[in-house]
C-alpha cells in the first residue's frame, strides 16, 4: 500500500497563515480524540480557556474548566454529536482564578479519518455579546415594567392587523390574557361593523397613506372578551421596523369617566331643585311675615267700620255691616293659612348622615368652581383629614358651598390677585369650622350688616335669597355662619357643623 504524500511546503505555509489569520481575530480552534481524549488547542483557544501554552489537555481537565452549571448542557451536545452527527454549538462559562467567569461559545462536529474519529471546531469569546443581550434584556424588562403601570392600555399591531404586543392594563380591560391576545387580528376587539371594516381600514391606507384616524384622538367602542362593549379614547401611533410597518394603539376607558359625568349632571340637577325649593320656601316664609301684618290690619279696619256704622240710619247699612264682616273673615282665615305655611316651612326636615367634608368641597368646587381655572383663579384646599366626618345633609351642604363658590368667582372677576381658598378646622369638641375666602373687593360695613336679610342683594339681577338660605341650612344643622373682611381685602365666609359622633362613625 502507497503511502500518502507527506504535505508540500507551500500546503504547510497556506495552513499556518490561516491559522494565523483564525487567531489574529481571537478565534481558537480546538480537536478532541474521541478515542484517547486527549484535546488540542491552538494558542487563542488556551488563552480564552485561560490553560498555559505547556500544560496537557484532556476532555476532563476542559470539563473542570467549564462552570458546574453549564457541563450538563456541554456533555449533551458532545454526545448528541458523536452518537447523532449533530453539529455541537453551545455557548458556556469558564473561570479562571484571577478574573471572573467569562463567556465562551464553541461550535463543530465530529470527523473521521484514518479509522479515527475527532471532534474538531472553533471556540471565540462572547462576552461582550452576553453584556449587551443582559442589557438589552434588562432594559426590555424596564419598558415592560412601565408598561405594566401605565394604567392607559398599548397594544401594537403589525400592518395586517395582527397583535403582537398586549399590555397588562389591556388584559384587565378586555378580559383577555396575552397568550390569547397575540396572533389575533385587533378586530376580536371591536364590535360590528367596527370589526369587519377594519382590515380595509388598514388596507386603505397602506395604498392611499390617507390618514383618517392616526395621530387624532377618538372616542370609540371596545369590545370585551365576554362580548360586552364599553367606551374608549383610542389614540393610534405609527412606526417602522425591519422595513414593516406597526401601528400602536394607546387606549383610556372611559366607563368611570362617563359615570362621573352623569353623576355630576344628576348631582347639579339634584342641587338646582333643592335650592328651588328652599328658595320658594325661604321667599313663601319671608312673604308670610311680611303679608300677615297688612291682613291684621285689615281685619281690624273691617271691625272698626262696623262698629261705626252701628248708628247709621242708612237702608243699606245692614248689607254694608254683613259685607265687612265677611271680608274681615276672610282677612283672618288668609293669615291662618300663611301662619300655617311659615309653620310648614319651619318645620322641613333634612335627612343627615355622616359625609366627608372633603368629598363635599371637591363635589360643590366641581359644581361651583367652573371655568375658575380658565379665568385663572388659583384654587387652595387646606383640609384637616383628622376632623373630616360631618353629621349633614350632603345635598343641602353643598348648596351652601356652590353658593359660596359662586359669589366668590363673581367677587373677584375684577381683581388683579385672584386666589380662592377653603378650610376646615376644629373649634369645639363637637364642631368643625369651615371657611371659604377670596380676594376680591371685599365687604363694606353697611353691606355686611345686611348681608344675610332676605331680599337684600348687591347684584343687578340677583334676588337676595342666597345668603339668606344658607344661613338658614346651616343653622338648621345646629351651626351658625358669619362672613368678615380678610387681611387681603377680599371676603371670608365661615360656617360650623357638627363633628359626626363616635356612635354614627361606627356605624358607618
Amino acid at each position: 500500500m502507497t503511502e500518502p504524500a507527506p504535505p508540500s511546503t507551500e500546503l504547510l505555509a497556506r495552513d499556518r497563515r490561516l491559522q494565523q489569520g483564525i487567531d489574529g481575530y481571537g478565534v481558537g480552534t480546538w480537536e478532541l480524540n474521541l478515542a484517547t481524549q486527549e484535546l488540542a488547542c491552538s494558542a487563542t483557544a488556551r488563552k480564552l480557556l485561560g490553560v498555559p501554552a505547556d500544560a496537557s489537555l484532556t476532555y476532563d481537565t476542559f470539563i473542570s474548566l467549564v462552570d458546574p452549571d453549564d457541563r450538563e448542557q456541554i456533555a449533551l451536545a458532545l454526545q448528541q454529536s458523536i452518537e447523532h452527527g449533530d453539529k455541537i454549538d453551545v455557548m458556556y462559562r469558564v473561570a479562571e482564578k484571577d478574573r471572573p467567569s467569562h463567556w465562551l461559545r464553541a461550535r463543530g462536529g465530529v470527523v473521521h479519518e484514518d479509522g479515527a474519529s475527532y471532534l474538531c471546531g472553533i471556540v471565540l469569546d462572547i462576552d461582550q455579546q452576553k453584556v449587551l443581550e443582559q442589557e438589552l434584556r434588562l432594559q426590555q424588562g424596564q419598558l415592560r415594567s412601565i408598561l405594566d403601570t401605565v394604567p392607559d392600555a398599548m397594544i401594537l399591531i403589525d400592518g395586517r392587523g395582527i397583535m403582537r404586543f398586549f399590555s397588562r392594563a389591556a388584559e384587565r380591560m378586555f378580559g383577555m390574557s396575552e397568550r390569547e391576545a397575540i396572533g389575533q387580528n385587533i378586530s376580536v376587539l371591536m364590535p360590528r361593523p367596527d370589526a369587519t371594516r377594519h382590515d380595509n381600514y388598514i388596507d386603505r391606507y397602506n395604498n392611499t397613506g390617507e390618514r383618517h384616524i392616526i395621530g387624532i384622538g377618538r372616542i370609540v367602542t371596545g369590545r370585551r372578551k365576554d362580548g360586552s362593549t364599553f367606551p374608549i379614547h383610542l389614540s393610534i401611533g405609527e412606526m417602522e421596523s425591519g422595513g414593516e410597518r406597526y401601528f400602536t394603539g394607546f387606549i383610556r376607558d372611559l366607563t368611570e369617566y362617563q359615570q362621573t359625568q352623569a353623576r355630576l349632571h344628576e348631582l347639579q340637577a339634584e342641587l338646582v331643585h333643592v335650592s328651588r325649593l328652599t328658595a320658594m320656601g325661604e321667599m313663601a316664609s319671608a312673604l308670610a311675615h311680611e303679608l300677615n301684618q297688612p291682613l291684621s290690619a285689615i281685619s281690624n279696619y273691617m271691625k272698626g267700620s262696623r262698629r261705626l256704622l252701628a248708628g247709621s240710619t242708612d237702608p243699606n247699612t245692614v248689607k254694608i255691616e254683613s259685607a265687612m264682616e265677611r271680608a274681615a273673615e276672610q282677612a283672618l282665615r288668609a293669615g291662618q293659612i300663611i301662619r300655617r305655611l311659615r309653620d310648614f316651612v319651619a318645620r322641613g326636615e333634612s335627612e343627615k348622615r355622616v359625609e366627608s367634608l372633603a368629598k363635599l368641597i371637591e363635589e360643590a368646587g366641581a359644581l361651583g368652581l367652573t371655568g375658575a381655572r380658565e379665568q385663572g383663579v388659583v384654587l387652595r384646599f387646606n383640609l384637616d383629614p383628622a376632623h373630616d366626618l360631618v353629621l349633614v345633609d350632603r345635598v343641602q351642604i353643598q348648596q351652601v358651598l356652590v353658593n359660596l363658590f359662586r359669589n366668590a368667582l363673581e367677587a373677584m372677576a375684577n381683581s388683579d390677585k385672584k386666589e380662592l381658598s377653603a378650610g376646615n378646622a376644629r373649634v369645639a369638641d363637637d364642631m368643625v369650622e369651615v371657611t371659604v375666602s377670596d380676594t376680591g373687593s371685599g365687604l363694606p360695613e353697611q353691606v355686611k350688616a345686611k348681608l344675610f336679610q332676605t331680599f337684600f342683594t348687591t347684584k343687578e339681577t340677583g334676588m337676595g335669597v342666597g345668603l339668606s338660605i344658607s344661613r338658614s341650612i346651616i343653622e338648621a344643622h345646629g351651626g351658625r355662619m358669619w362672613a368678615e373682611t380678610n387681611s387681603a381685602g377680599g371676603a371670608t365666609f365661615r360656617f360650623t357643623l357638627p363633628l359626626a359622633p363616635v356612635g354614627d362613625l361606627t356605624d358607618a
